[in-house]
């Protein structure tokens, strides 16, 4: 049996002492109906939840990905029209070790064993990130409250953006559906240099409160960052002039900063999401008007569900709905689990959506940009 939310639904938010508590209304019958037939499929199929062979395999596949380009990049490329090649193909690796690896591994979705799920959860803070936090953000926060403005953070781009009807809109953000992709490529060196050590500081994840990492937490996320920093930059700057190395550093940084941006978007904000947004109560609280399975399929769009490769190179996301759904079975079920899930979504009447191809989930999130760009959006 898997357990819904990383939160409970039903439970105070991390948030500001002025911030309202966010409980959901309804009951869980969709959930248990949901659970009820996804343990159907596993007890026909015999199938294990997690320490898949083929996610062993994956994973040696993209390590051995990311260090042949790393190693081509550092002792045999000296042209640039080896080098910027490469170095594409390294940020692209970086974006499949984040999708695959380091995703099922700290959703505990690879292995039934901890310091399994621990050690492919680590392989994030090797690529610069921070998996102590990433549990909070992501785990606990997003998958809480998707598409939930002022409590998804995942959402919340600043004042760069508007991807909600429920956030402020200026006057620039009508040229949003042009200028927000180069800005998708800026998300990893920001995230390398401010983002991480920014929310550490302050004990903060958007407008929530979070615990700042302590003891081992805190070695962690100092060693992590010194593996990062040493790999990108000093060990390279050994070998190689310090311009050409920051020259393969942004290059793979925006290349994996864009494809890790644009897959989170293509899953959230297009046309056929929905924003909800919690309703004060006289208890002081803030009130959503469905259940929380409800809340993640309407707010939830999958895409290229028959494109294979794509599956293969996004670790299943996306098949965001069945994710969020079930964020501890390792996703290379997703595909046979999302026929499970839209069935059952049918008959309960509730709405699950999808678009059949990648570009197709492109022009709805440039549409979608669009239309958030203008003062007043239907």
């Amino acid at each position: 049996m898997e357990l819904a939310p990383t939160l409970s639904a039903t439970t105070a938010a991390h948030g500001r002492p002025d911030a309202p508590k966010v409980k959901f209304n309804g009951s869980d019958r969709f959930i248990r109906e949901l659970r009820r037939r996804v343990d159907g499929y596993f007890e026909h199929t015999g199938l294990p939840r997690r320490d898949c062979p083929q996610m062993y395999f994956k994973t040696a596949t993209i390590l051995a990905w990311f260090s042949a380009a790393y190693l081509l990049l550092m002792f045999f490329a000296t042209s640039w029209w080896l080098i910027v090649p490469l170095a594409v193909v390294l940020g692209l690796s970086v974006a499949a070790i984040g999708f695959n690896i380091q995703h099922d591994g700290n959703h505990r979705a690879y292995s039934n064993r901890p310091w399994v799920n621990k050690i492919m959860a680590l392989s994030l803070d090797v690529m610069g990130g921070s998996s102590y936090l990433w549990d909070w953000k992501h785990n606990s926060i997003h998958h809480t409250y998707p598409n939930v403005d002022g409590q998804d953070d995942d959402i919340d781009v600043g004042m760069f953006g508007r991807l909600s009807p429920h956030q402020k809109h200026y006057w620039f953000h009508r040229m949003q559906g042009i200028y927000l992709w180069g800005l998708y490529g800026f998300l990893a060196i920001k995230w390398h240099f401010f983002d991480d050590f920014y929310n550490v500081a302050v004990g903060r994840i958007g407008e929530r409160k979070i615990p700042r990492p302590k003891g081992k937490d805190l070695g962690v996320f100092i060693g992590g960052k010194v593996i990062f920093f040493s790999i990108a930059f000093v060990i390279p700057m050994l070998l190689h002039p310090v311009m050409d190395v920051l020259a393969v550093y942004a290059m793979a940084a925006f290349v994996s900063g864009v494809v890790l941006s644009v897959v989170f978007q293509l899953a959230h904000c297009v046309e056929g999401a929905n924003f909800p947004q919690p309703v004060a109560t006289s208890e002081g609280h803030a009130r959503l008007d469905t259940d929380w399975a409800v809340h993640q399929v309407t707010t939830t769009v999958d895409f290229a569900r028959g494109n294979r490769v794509l599956c293969w190179l996004l670790g299943g996301l996306n098949f965001q709905v069945e994710h969020h759904l079930f964020h501890k079975i390792c996703h290379v079920h997703y595909p046979a689990l999302s026929k499970v899930v839209e069935e059952a979504c049918h008959e309960c009447g509730v709405r699950y959506r999808s678009h059949k191809t990648f570009f197709g989930a492109v022009a709805s999130h440039y549409r979608w940009l669009v239309q958030m760009g203008r003062p007043n959006p239907a």
